[in-house]
């Protein structure tokens, strides 16, 4: 018999074409695909995510919905004790019509993808009684806002510490107020055991999508080609790319002048955009599908140095049977060997020898990338981690 899940998501579930949605569209897919009840609490930043909600009440789901908040509408909350995060994704509409649904009809599991909509469940505490409570905090975001504030100069030193604090005094709360908390690896299930400790974590790791994300023809790869995909105004995403692009690049163009370097993914900021037509670098912006891209190219990169959780855009990668350059940052909690499943390069130098090294060694390259195929396809297909999750989901719901 199906139950009655409440999913609260601080984006539209809705395409799989960023990190959070590619785990939150495949969560609610599962839930669909075992018949139960979906209803979905969620923020909207534009009309195609109107559309996508709309897509998803045409395959069955309840979506509620409201408009995401401005980043600057938050900024007054910075004389408050609450974290920013929590004035971003706050929204007194959404919570109304959450609270009459629950007030209609209660739900089995109300299930939070992220500490933001953990606030919400917080939120509508009234109203859950027994109901099974499980917060998915996939990545401890405290610890990322840390990362920021070493980085950066005095005031953002300040605005980004004074958000890692407040917002792990939120984790810790919710990881009290839930059943159960999700991290997406062992690497976050030790550091959620270190920052929150004596709470109950379990770990489900992001999956990928082996009929999507396949190699293609051999034949039409270009020789001396690498790709980067993301998000492009993700602060990270930015970072790795522009660092790439002036300090590893130039080297990868003197041995290769004919190479190419895409850097495929949506709204790039302008910095990004700055690097576009520099010494055979592409900015695509917003693409479809980035499966061409990566089928197209001979080397993936992933140089991140600020990064939390998996990166989907290296579990893409290696699916794609495509040879990776990648930092330590960039695989954690992806279970891939150094040189066998993936390159693993820190530093300027050391990035740049790799990409050198797999352009000259076709065979190599060609060796990596299916060793990265044959990887995913027994660690990481969606329907095996998601089978997987059925077993301790309901575990602690009294009834169940």
């Amino acid at each position: 018999m199906g139950r009655r899940i409440l999913f609260l998501s601080q984006r539209v579930p809705y395409p799989p074409d960023r990190g959070d949605r590619i785990t939150t569209w495949n969560l609610v897919r599962h839930f669909l695909e075992q018949g139960h009840h979906v209803r979905i609490g969620c923020l909207c930043e534009s009309d195609a995510d109107d559309a996508a909600a709309a897509a998803l009440r045409a395959r069955g789901c309840e979506v509620m919905s409201a408009r995401l908040r401005s980043k600057a509408w938050s900024l007054p909350w910075l004389v408050t004790r609450q974290p920013l995060t929590a004035a971003h994704f706050s929204s007194r509409r959404l919570l109304s019509e959450l609270d009459a649904s629950l007030r209609r009809e209660a739900a089995d599991l109300v299930y939070a993808y992220s500490s933001s909509t953990g606030f919400w469940m917080q939120q509508l505490a009234s109203r859950l009684g027994t109901t099974h409570k499980v917060a998915h905090i996939a990545e401890l975001d405290s610890d990322k806002w840390a990362q920021y504030a070493r980085t950066q100069g005095v005031l953002g030193k300040w605005i980004y510490g004074r958000e890692a604090r407040l917002l792990l005094a939120a984790e810790r709360r919710l990881a009290r107020f839930a059943d159960v908390s999700v991290v997406c690896s062992p690497t976050e299930a030790a550091l959620f055991a270190q920052h929150v400790p004596g709470e109950d974590v379990v770990v489900l790791p992001n999956g990928v999508d082996l009929e999507a994300f396949r190699p293609g023809d051999a034949q039409h790869v270009e020789a001396h080609s690498v790709v980067f995909t993301g998000v492009m105004d993700y602060l990270p995403n930015v970072d790795a790319v522009a660092w790439f692009a002036e300090q590893c690049w130039p080297g990868v163009r003197a041995r290769f002048p004919d190479a190419q370097f895409y850097v495929v993914g949506s709204a790039p900021v302008p910095r990004v955009r700055a690097l576009h037509g520099r010494d055979g670098i592409e900015v695509t912006g917003y693409v479809p599908e980035t499966v061409p891209w990566l089928q197209r190219a001979a080397v993936g990169v992933a140089p991140l140095h600020l990064a939390r959780g998996i990166q989907n855009k290296v579990l893409e990668a290696m699916a794609c049977g495509l040879p990776s350059v990648v930092s330590t940052q960039a695989c954690q909690g992806i279970d891939a060997a150094d040189g066998k499943h993936l390159v693993i390069a820190d530093g300027a130098r050391a990035t740049r020898d790799a990409v050198i090294a797999l352009f000259a060694d076709t065979e190599r390259a060609r060796a990596l990338g299916q060793a990265a195929r044959q990887r995913v396809e027994e660690y990481y297909r969606w329907e095996t981690i998601l089978q997987g999750m059925e077993k301790w989901l309901w575990a602690s719901n009294p009834g169940y």
